[in-house]
C-alpha cells in the first residue's frame, strides 16, 4: 500500500526510480522544491535560506496578536497581500462582545495597513487562500499550521505569528535548506475511497518515525493524473500531520482548469521535476490499495482500515479505554467505549464534515450522492456539514446537493473551523464523533476533563461518514455500499467575495484609527535576558508528545487570544492545572527584584546553594520540561502564554515541530534540549541555575553548564541550544521579537 525508502533516491522525470546514477552534483537542484525556494531566497546561499513570501494569511485567533506585535515593532503598511479571515471566533460562544470586537479590529487594520478582510462565515482560511491567493511557483506564509497549497503548485508554510510579523516588517523567514522527500503516487483510488483515507494512511506510515519532520514533501508520479484537484487538496492539507515543513505537487491540465474556473489562469504554470532529480527519500503510495480508514483518538496516526477496526473492535476499544484513562488520570474520568458495541457493531454518536479538509465541494457532493434518498435517522446520531466557502455553499444549493443532504437529515452550517478546534458541535459526555477535519488530539472536540467532561473524536473521510450516517451511526466504510458517484461541474462565484470582502491591498490608509475593544490588550513589557538565570520547573510532562492544544487549549479560550493576560490563565489548564499558579509565583520574584526588593527566602536559598546571588545580575522565571513539545497547531500562544507568566525556557529531549521551537525563540524563551539520562532528574518545582546564559547565547555556544538543586546539592547538567542563527540569538537576549525590533 505504502512503502518508504529513507536513502537518497534518483527519480527521472518524476516517474522512474534510477539506481546507481552517477550524480554530477546538480540532481538535487532539479526538484520543484529547489526551483521555488531558490526563486524566493534573498541570501545568495541556498544552504541558509532567507525567504520572502508572496502572500500572508491569518485567521481571527491569530491576527490581532500579529498586528499588535508588528505595530509595536514599527509597522507602516502590509508589504504583500495579507488576508485576515474570520473562521475561528465566529461561533465561539463565551458571551460578550469579544468576537466581534476582534473582527472590527481586523477590518480597521485592513483599512489602515492595506489588507484583505474576509468577514465571518464567508470562507475558512485555507479555502479563501486556495481560491484567491495561491499561484503556481508562489510561496504563502500563514499563521495556521495547515497552510498547505502544494496541490495548486504553491509552497505554503504554517508558522507562529512572529514569523508573519517579520514578513510584515519586510524581514525574512530564515531556515536551513530542508531535505526533500518524494511522494510517488501510483494507480487510482477505489470507489468510496476519499482523500482523507489516503492522507490518514500516509500519516500512519510516516509520523512515528519522524522521517519527514521539517522536510518538504514533493508529490510526483502518474497517479496524480487520476486525482481531481479537490482530491489533491484534500490530501495535501493533511500533510501537516506528518510534521513536514511544506509540500509541492506536479501541476497539469487539471490545475490549469482550476485556475481558469477561479478566473486566475495567469497564475498557472506547469511544474515538474527537471529531468533527473535527487531526493532525500521516497514514499511510494499505491492508490488502488488504499482502503477507507479511521484514525482513532488521540492522533491522526493512530489509524486502521475501517475493516480492520471492525474486525478487532473490542480489543482496540479496550486499548483505547486504557489510553484514555491514562491520559485523563488526573481528572478521575473513567472511559467507557466498549459500551458502544451493540451486537458486535460499533455505533458512533455524531458525524461532521467541515473545514479546509472536509468542506471541499467534491467531498460534500460525494456525501450527498451516498445519502440521497436515505435517512440519518431520528436517534442520537447527528450529521452536520460545513461548506468551506460561500462559493461552495452557493454551488451545492444550485445543484441540489444541499437538498439531498437536508432531506436525509443533515444540518448545513456556514464556513467555520470550529469542529477542527473544539468550538463547534461539541459532542455529549462520553460521546464518539467521526469527523472529516484535520485533527483529533485530546480535547480538540471540545471536552473539558477538568470539569469531568470527556468525549472522543476519530477522523474519517466524508464518504465513510455519509455511509455511517446512512446506517444511523453504525460504523460503515464507503466501500461497503454501492453508490453512483457523479461528476458535478463547479462554478466559482467570485461575486460573493466582491460584495462582502474588503480588499485594500496597495491602498493603505494611515489615517484610519484602529478600533480596540475592551478585551484587546497590548503585550506586557518583556525583560531582556539577564546575565545569569534562576528558573523554576513549574511543570514536568513525561508524555511521549505534548501538543500545542495541551500547552494552551483551543475551543472557547480562542476568543481570549487578543488578551495575553486573560489567555495566559488557561496555559496547561487541561494538562497541569497547577502550572499557572506556580509560574505566577516565579514571576512574582522577578517583580520583587524590579521594585528593588528581595525575593522570597526559598528563592534566595536556592540561588545560594546553586552558586548564584541576587546582585543585580540574576533574573528569575519559570520553565517547563516536556519530552517532545509542540506537535500540532502553529499558534504562538502556546509559547507567548508561558512568556506572559514569566517563562524563560523550555527543556525537552527534542521539539516536535520547527514552528513551535521558532515560537519559543521569538517570544524570548530558550529552547533547550537535554539528554534522556539528565531528563530523569527533573521534577516539578526543581530550581535550575544557568550562570552566564546571556554571554553563552551570544558567543554561539552549542550548550551551557547549568546546575539543578537536588536534595540541597547542586548537580551539574548540560543544556544544549544547537543550530541557532545570529538573529535568533539576538532575539533571545533581547527578550523576544518585540524588544528586538524596538531596539533597532
Amino acid at each position: 500500500m505504502i512503502s518508504c525508502n529513507w536513502e537518497k533516491t534518483f527519480i527521472k522525470d518524476g516517474r522512474e526510480i534510477i539506481k546507481n546514477y552517477n550524480d554530477d552534483g546538480g540532481a538535487s537542484k532539479r526538484t520543484m522544491a529547489y526551483q521555488i525556494l531558490s526563486a524566493h531566497n534573498t541570501s545568495g546561499n541556498m544552504r541558509s535560506l532567507k525567504l520572502k513570501f508572496d502572500a500572508l494569511t491569518s485567521h481571527d485567533i491569530t491576527y490581532v496578536g500579529i498586528i499588535q506585535t508588528a505595530r509595536a515593532s514599527g509597522l507602516k503598511e502590509f508589504p504583500v497581500p495579507y488576508a485576515l479571515t474570520n473562521c475561528h471566533n465566529s461561533l465561539c460562544a463565551v458571551g460578550g462582545t469579544l468576537n466581534e470586537d476582534d473582527h472590527v479590529f481586523g477590518y480597521t487594520a485592513a483599512r489602515k495597513y492595506g489588507g484583505i478582510f474576509v468577514p465571518p462565515h464567508i470562507a475558512v482560511i485555507h479555502s479563501y487562500a486556495r481560491e484567491e491567493l495561491a499561484g503556481c511557483g508562489k510561496m504563502v506564509l500563514g499563521s495556521d499550521s495547515h497552510t498547505r497549497y502544494g496541490a495548486l503548485g504553491c509552497m505554503a508554510v504554517g508558522e507562529g505569528g512572529p514569523e508573519l510579523v517579520k514578513q510584515l516588517l519586510s524581514k525574512t523567514y530564515d531556515i536551513n535548506y530542508p531535505e526533500v522527500i518524494a511522494v510517488m503516487l501510483k494507480g487510482a483510488p477505489r470507489p468510496g475511497v476519499g482523500p482523507h483515507d489516503v492522507a490518514i494512511a500516509l500519516i500512519k506510515e510516516v509520523f512515528s518515525g519522524g522521517h519527514v519532520k521539517n522536510k518538504v514533501l514533493e508529490f510526483i508520479g502518474e497517479g496524480i493524473n487520476n486525482l481531481s484537484v479537490d482530491y489533491r487538496c484534500g490530501i495535501d492539507v493533511m500533510t501537516t500531520e506528518t510534521t513536514c515543513l511544506s509540500s509541492i505537487w506536479e501541476t497539469d491540465g487539471a490545475v490549469r482548469e482550476y485556475y481558469r474556473i477561479h478566473k486566475r489562469e495567469q497564475d498557472f504554470k506547469e511544474l515538474r521535476p527537471a529531468g533527473m532529480a535527487c531526493y532525500d527519500g521516497v514514499i511510494v503510495v499505491e492508490l488502488d490499495k488504499i482502503q477507507p480508514m479511521i484514525a482513532l483518538p488521540f492522533h491522526p496516526s493512530n489509524a486502521y482500515t475501517i475493516r480492520e477496526f471492525k474486525d478487532n473492535a473490542e480489543e482496540l476499544l479496550v486499548q483505547l479505554e486504557k489510553t484514555a484513562n491514562e491520559q485523563y488520570a488526573s481528572s478521575g474520568i473513567k472511559s467507557r467505549l466498549t459500551d458502544k458495541l451493540i451486537n458486535g457493531e460499533f455505533y458512533v454518536d455524531q458525524g461532521i464534515i467541515a473545514g479546509c479538509a472536509g468542506g471541499i465541494f467534491e467531498n460534500i457532493m460525494a456525501a450527498a450522492d451516498i445519502l440521497k434518498g436515505g435517512s440519518t435517522g431520528s436517534g442520537e446520531f447527528a450529521l452536520s456539514v460545513y461548506p468551506a466557502s460561500q462559493s461552495v455553499y452557493y454551488e451545492i444549493v444550485n445543484n441540489g446537493g444541499m437538498a439531498a443532504l437536508m432531506e436525509a437529515g443533515a444540518v448545513i452550517k456556514t464556513a467555520f473551523c470550529g469542529p477542527c478546534f473544539g468550538a463547534g458541535d461539541v459532542p455529549a459526555h462520553n460521546a464518539f464523533s467521526i469527523r472529516h477535519c484535520t485533527r483529533n488530539f485530546p480535547n480538540r472536540e471540545g471536552s473539558k476533563p477538568g470539569d469531568g467532561q470527556i468525549s472522543y473524536c476519530a477522523l474519517m473521510d466524508a464518504r465513510s461518514i455519509a455511509a455511517t450516517a446512512l446506517n444511523g451511526g453504525r460504523l460503515t466504510g464507503a466501500d461497503e455500499i454501492e453508490t453512483d458517484y457523479k461528476k458535478y461541474p463547479y462554478t466559482y462565484h467570485d461575486e460573493l467575495y466582491k460584495k462582502r470582502v474588503y480588499n485594500g491591498y496597495g491602498r493603505s490608509q494611515p489615517e484610519e484609527e484602529l478600533v480596540l475593544g475592551p478585551n484587546i490588550a497590548d503585550w506586557p513589557k518583556l525583560h531582556q535576558m539577564p546575565e545569569n538565570l534562576l528558573i523554576r520547573l513549574c511543570s514536568v510532562i513525561r508524555d511521549k508528545v505534548t501538543t500545542t492544544d495541551e500547552l494552551i487549549p483551543s475551543g472557547e479560550t480562542s476568543t481570549l487570544r487578543s488578551n495575553p493576560y486573560k489567555l495566559s490563565e488557561y496555559a496547561l489548564s487541561r494538562k497541569d492545572p497547577a502550572y499557572v499558579g506556580k509560574s505566577k509565583a516565579a514571576r512574582a520574584q522577578q517583580e520583587l527584584l524590579d521594585s528593588g526588593k528581595t525575593p522570597d527566602s526559598q528563592y534566595v536559598r536556592a540561588a545560594e546553594q546553586l552558586g548564584g546571588a541576587f546582585d543585580g545580575s540574576l533574573g528569575v522565571g519559570s520553565a517547563i520540561y516536556a519530552n517532545m513539545p509542540g506537535d500540532g497547531s502553529a499558534r504562538e500562544q502556546a509559547a507567548s502564554c508561558q512568556k506572559v507568566l514569566g517563562g524563560w525556557a523550555n527543556i525537552a529531549l527534542d521539539y516536535a515541530t520547527k514552528r513551535y521551537r521558532s515560537n519559543l525563540i521569538n517570544w524570548g524563551m530558550v529552547p533547550f534540549t537535554v539528554s534522556e539520562e539528565e531528563a530523569k532528574l527533573f521534577e516539578t518545582d526543581d530550581f535550575i541555575y544557568i550562570p552566564g546564559i546571556r554571554d553563552e547565547v551570544l558567543s554561539k555556544a552549542d550548550s551551557v553548564r547549568a546546575y539543578i538543586l537536588k536534595q540541597d546539592k547542586a548537580v551539574e547538567i548540560s543544556l544544549r541550544i544547537p543550530a541557532m542563527t545570529d538573529d535568533e540569538r539576538d532575539i533571545l537576549v533581547s527578550g523576544g521579537l518585540i524588544n528586538y525590533y524596538s531596539e533597532k
